[in-house]
């Protein structure tokens, strides 16, 4: 009896796992350098590649996936680049995805800090984002296209997603909605039992979710760099919601409590974050580069987002036996639909902001249709949206 073929399985084995990884860290390198927009965008783009293009996940693995990140504190599309290596490359694929998807924007924000250190003001960049935001548009609505035929599994499903869009739109809670459906869901599908408690647990929900803080300022505390580390780390663990809830903590910490930054440093440091590439959060970057230099940037960078590389390592192992679930399972369909609910609600405000002119217009139905006639990688689509902007100014027609 020989060995050979156990060790010639070994081998293949070990080559597909590097193979596998050096994909995931590929494409999340070269989403970090194109996913502009935010979040809504940045997770359409990522099931562009992983669910039409790629093959990894199904439109329903995808939406789990999604719904999940949505349950944890901390910026959902680098988490949604996690999720994605993990399933495709394991621990090794968790952290490759993570790090590549988070150091192109890391590098470009710090260099963008130099700038502004050195000349006292942010680099213009409206010409980008002129041509950028309607293509992106069509991005974010191609992908809600697609996932909703997976979310949408019945009238059930259906109406809490419209009721969920319509209260985000009313101003309510992102979380309290999203914990609201899946409650809502697991009413519906488990009977008149769970109805009593839904309504219990909803109204505790809604209750927790409007909070307020106040903070003044007596003198200005001393910068120190374990500091800005331990600031980002707490911000990374219990940040839920969009950029303008990461804009109240910073705001809370740097200028009212604290004392380190002024409130037009701070929107700066939200502008610089606005219009690169990859995640929100190099937000923190930037404030670290202004506080201490290039060891303020990496420390405050590492803390922000060092929670979400845990959160997704520890919850990841429990999303199948979700799904499984006859409880948890109409939970996660609530939850899902309603994460819909929320993209199509940012969309909705971005496309108002994005699509101003005839030329924006038109770039974002031509985006839509080359993406659903020609399936061209929308990475593609980005750039040449920021390509017409540039050309559109030249012309003296951009803002």
């Amino acid at each position: 009896m020989t060995t050979e073929p156990p060790r010639r399985a070994s081998h293949e084995n070990e080559a597909h796992q590097a193979t596998a990884l050096s994909d995931v860290a590929r494409l999340f390198l070269r989403l970090g350098f194109t996913a502009f927009g935010g979040p809504a965008a940045h997770i359409a783009m990522m099931r562009d590649e992983v669910v039409n293009r790629r093959r990894w996940l199904t439109d329903q693995e995808f939406l789990d996936l999604v719904g999940a990140t949505n349950l944890i504190p901390g910026p959902n599309s680098t988490e949604m680049a996690i999720h994605v290596g993990y399933r495709r490359a394991g621990m090794a694929g968790l952290i490759a995805a993570g790090a590549a998807f988070i150091l192109p924007a890391t590098l470009i924000v710090m260099i963008l800090s130099w700038v502004y250190v050195r000349f006292g003001s942010t680099p213009q960049a409206t010409w980008l984002l002129y041509g950028v935001k309607p293509v992106i548009i069509a991005v974010v609505a191609q992908a809600l296209w697609g996932l909703g035929r997976a979310a949408i599994k019945g009238w059930s499903t259906a109406v809490v997603g419209a009721i969920a869009l319509a209260l985000y739109f009313a101003g309510i809670n992102e979380i309290a909605l999203l914990i609201g459906a899946g409650l809502a869901m697991m009413a519906v599908e488990r009977g008149a039992r769970m109805r009593q408690a839904t309504v219990a647990a909803g109204l505790l929900v809604a209750s927790a979710a409007t909070t307020a803080g106040t903070a003044a300022v007596a003198t200005a505390i001393p910068i120190a760099l374990v500091r800005i580390f331990l600031i980002f780390l707490k911000i990374g663990s219990v940040l839920f919601g969009s950029g303008y809830v990461l804009l109240a903590f910073l705001r809370s910490d740097f200028v009212l409590r604290l004392g380190w930054l002024t409130d037009r440093q701070l929107l700066d440091a939200v502008a610089i974050g606005q219009f690169t590439p990859g995640p929100v959060f190099t937000t923190a970057t930037f404030i670290g580069y202004v506080l201490a230099g290039v060891p303020g940037a990496v420390l405050a960078t590492a803390g922000i987002f060092l929670p979400a590389f845990v959160f997704v390592a520890i919850s990841t192992p429990f999303i199948p036996r979700l799904r499984r679930s006859a409880w948890a399972g109409p939970l996660l369909d609530g939850v899902n639909v309603a994460s819909l609910a929320l993209m199509a609600g940012v969309a909705w405000q971005l496309g108002r902001a994005a699509i101003v002119d005839p030329v924006t217009a038109a770039l974002a139905v031509t985006a839509l249709l080359v993406l659903t006639r020609l399936r061209v990688n929308s990475a593609w689509l980005v750039l040449g949206g920021g390509l017409v902007g540039l050309i559109v100014r030249m012309l003296g027609g951009a803002p």
